[in-house]
């Protein structure tokens, strides 16, 4: 086993593409980090480059005590598990976990000791004398893990093994996959789109945009504080709601408002604005929340004034109820009119949307009363909110401490 580091390291393919841009990266022996993002942001590019798939265009890997960049696959003694299994399909399950030990001439018996115990291990005795067109998707996963398993090798490297798999096995196969890591304390470097999988498998996740990395923390620090609005809209099901609008201190307090974004310029394979940067408007049909003052200082490093900002709230903050704290309440109310309801069991979610921002997402407790094309009320957990500078990738600017606890 042994850490693995990235130091500047840069993708820049024939044709000019950038895939990666100059990230640093260290993981620590027997750690678990997942790198997420989106289709093309240069994650799955970064864990070719470590496993030698992909020429380093700049910068070093570093596998323990080696720069490996001009290293083979074969001599980087890491194991990868990769999205299509990549079994050899006129081979045995038993053979194709046996393969790679095989070409490196281990001895047959040391070989017949590991594939067992791997098998065992995986719950999969029953399949050695299978061949890959007999198992299913699930089972062939574990097969691929477990050819990666009996190498031995210093470092596992995962691109989107959980992809083929339906939902409910690709839950079950994440916890297995968890379970294995924490027996096994190999390092191991994960690559999926799946911001849920990256949440609950990773000792950190590292959130990748346009090659960059934007954040690279523990699970529940970067849910909690996300140092960005990319962040902060990528990680969480469903997504963060935005609000354009400005801040000023009134009367003591400091007060939000929304406004209409007017945004000119080119748009986005999706038809959308390629930066979310423009001129704010007031038309004074949005709604208002008012903070206590002491917010002012978190806003603008001491001082908010009148300035743009975007306020966000996730879904499960938005509350049918008041919200208290130590019997005082830290929620304001906020009037929008009822969309869409989706019933999810214990809970569902409401879309919604205010004067100016449609749709808006609240995940509330399932419950009767709430009827489409109605107004409800519902409270938004000020605690919990956070402010951003504008544009697609704006700062965080409720970073200097906790996100707004403690506020009343």
């Amino acid at each position: 086993m042994a850490c693995v580091e990235l130091e500047r390291v840069t993708k820049i393919f024939p044709d000019g593409v950038k895939a990666v841009d100059a990230i640093d990266l260290a993981v620590a022996d027997r750690e678990l980090v997942v790198l997420v993002g989106p289709s093309g942001c240069g994650k799955s590019t970064t864990l070719r480059m470590v496993a030698g798939l992909e020429e380093v265009t700049e910068g070093n890997v570093r596998i323990g005590d080696r720069i490996v960049n001009s290293l083979p696959p074969k001599d980087r003694d890491v194991a990868m598990v990769f999205q299509n299994y990549a079994l050899y399909p006129h081979m045995t399950v038993y053979r194709n976990m046996a393969f790679a030990l095989k070409l490196r001439r281990v001895p047959k018996a040391q070989i017949h000791q590991r594939v067992t115990e791997t098998a065992r291990i995986l719950d999969i005795e029953h399949l050695l004398e299978r061949k890959p067109r007999q198992l299913s998707g699930g089972q062939r996963q574990r097969v691929a893990v477990g050819r990666a398993i009996v190498r031995e090798p210093a470092a596992f490297l995962f691109d989107e093994p959980l992809s083929n798999l339906d939902a409910k096995l690709r839950v079950t196969t994440r916890a297995e996959l968890k379970r294995l890591h924490q027996r096994l304390r190999t390092t191991t470097i994960y690559v999926t789109h799946d911001q849920e999988e990256a949440m609950t498998l990773g000792d950190r996740i590292v959130v990748m945009k346009d090659g960059r990395v934007q954040q690279a923390e523990a699970p529940l620090q970067t849910y909690n504080h996300p140092v960005n609005r990319f962040v902060a809209g990528f990680i969480g099901m469903p997504p963060m709601n935005f609000f354009d609008g400005s801040v000023q201190a009134i009367d003591g307090q400091v007060v939000f408002e929304e406004g209409k974004l007017i945004v000119a310029g080119a748009k986005n394979a999706s038809g959308g604005p390629l930066n979310r940067k423009g001129e704010l408007t007031l038309p004074g049909n949005g709604f208002r929340l008012s903070f206590p003052a002491r917010l002012t200082q978190r806003l603008a490093g001491g001082g908010a004034g009148c300035r743009h900002v975007v306020l966000g709230v996730r879904p499960e903050h938005l509350q049918l109820r008041p919200v208290h704290d130590g019997g005082a309440e830290v929620s304001a109310p906020l009037t929008m009119r009822v969309n869409v309801i989706e019933p999810l069991g214990n809970n569902m979610d409401v879309y919604l949307s205010t004067g100016l921002s449609d749709p808006v997402v609240a995940r509330v407790e399932a419950q009767p009363g709430l009827r489409i094309d109605s107004q409800a009320t519902l409270y938004v957990d000020l605690r919990k909110v956070h402010f951003f500078e504008p544009g697609d990738a704006g700062m965080n600017l409720s970073q200097t401490s906790e996100p707004i606890h403690a506020l009343a």
